[in-house]
């Protein structure tokens, strides 16, 4: 029977498959399910920053009766006292969770620059984390922060953790850097052990009659995978670091791709709210079954097959490939209409 296990931020996993943060992960009943289904591993809904810092302040209370006495840095958090069952009550969690499975459990920690990232982190690896996935949230969205300033802080920021954690990190990037490259090595020279490509921001809608900004959320589509397939096969050439990509995998043939790409795993949530935990069964299964249809023993003899480090020129490669795609929508005879 073919191996499908690989490595992912120092553990071995029986397989690539790797439940994202997300409420799927947020009761103990259903991280079970999820493991008896294949899951090699699930990363926690994230725990924010401000909830740790706002507690910390003891000022729970005024997120919902004194806002205006909150410090300004705090005044935009939405009261959060019992989201992910709270501080105490996620780190409770975390390790409840930690007993109740075998297969790696990853925290996730969600902020911007101006959070207290260490003691956070330090809290959580104290839960009992096997690893902690870093999920930095900023907008820059003032004209005087220069894109220099952002990576700068970025590879600091997990230098500063991987000094003084004795466990894992894992990067969630963002995919609108404009040298990702650049900034992806700076953070694997850095001690990151892991980088995860993409994170889905969610963007607000508005409600025009109201002039009212809404949140709003859609679940993964697979087209969404090209870029990821793109920038792990680029990554693969030159970073030490685990490659997970999330967002877009639905199928077996998107697991398949991702591998071929370089990743060590790949991330889902959404094709299980829409298939169900059982789809995790499914894809271990069809992945057995490709595998010996090829007469493959392991996933790392079609690991990084497609990745850029076997192109001369990948610079040159994605402009070929950008050239050839606009070559075939016309030549399907595509013809404006009058």
């Amino acid at each position: 029977m073919p191996d499908l296990s690989t490595r992912y931020l120092g553990f071995t996993l029986k397989n690539p498959l790797i439940v994202s943060a997300s409420p799927l992960t947020a009761s103990i009943e259903q991280i079970r399910q999820l493991e008896g289904a294949g899951a090699a591993a699930i990363v926690l809904p994230s725990l924010f920053t401000e909830q740790i810092k706002i507690q910390s302040l003891g000022m729970e209370y005024y997120l919902i009766g004194q806002r205006e006495m909150l410090p300004e840095a705090l005044k935009h958090v939405p009261a959060m006292e019992g989201y992910n069952k709270g501080v105490g009550g996620y780190l409770a969690y975390l390790h409840e969770a930690k007993t109740a499975v075998q297969i790696p459990v990853i925290a996730s920690l969600n902020g911007d620059f101006d959070s207290d990232w260490l003691p956070s982190a330090k809290l959580l690896q104290a839960a009992g984390a096997d690893a902690l996935e870093l999920n930095i949230y900023f907008l820059a969205a003032r004209p005087s922060v220069t894109a220099s300033e952002i990576e700068d802080r970025m590879v600091n920021l997990v230098q500063a953790l991987h000094q003084q954690l004795k466990i894992p990190v894992a990067v969630k990037l963002s995919p609108y850097f404009t040298a990702l490259a650049n900034l992806a090595y700076r953070l694997d020279q850095a001690g990151a052990n892991g980088l995860v490509i993409f994170n889905r921001f969610y963007q607000p809608d508005f409600v025009i009659e109201e002039r009212a900004v809404t949140p709003s959320l859609e679940l993964s589509q697979p087209g969404e995978l090209r870029l990821r397939l793109r920038w792990a096969a680029i990554l693969r050439s030159f970073i030490q670091a685990d490659l997970a990509i999330t967002g877009g995998v639905h199928s077996v043939e998107d697991v398949i791709k991702g591998i071929m790409a370089g990743a060590n795993a790949v991330m889902l949530t959404s094709a299980l709210l829409q298939q169900g935990f059982g789809h995790l069964t499914t894809l271990q299964n069809e992945l057995h079954n490709w595998l010996e249809t090829h007469h493959l023993s392991n996933l790392e003899m079609i690991r990084g097959q497609m990745s850029l480090q076997y192109q001369s020129d990948p610079a040159a490669f994605e402009r070929a490939n950008y050239m050839t795609v606009l070559k075939s929508f016309v030549g399907e005879g595509f013809k404006p209409q009058n």
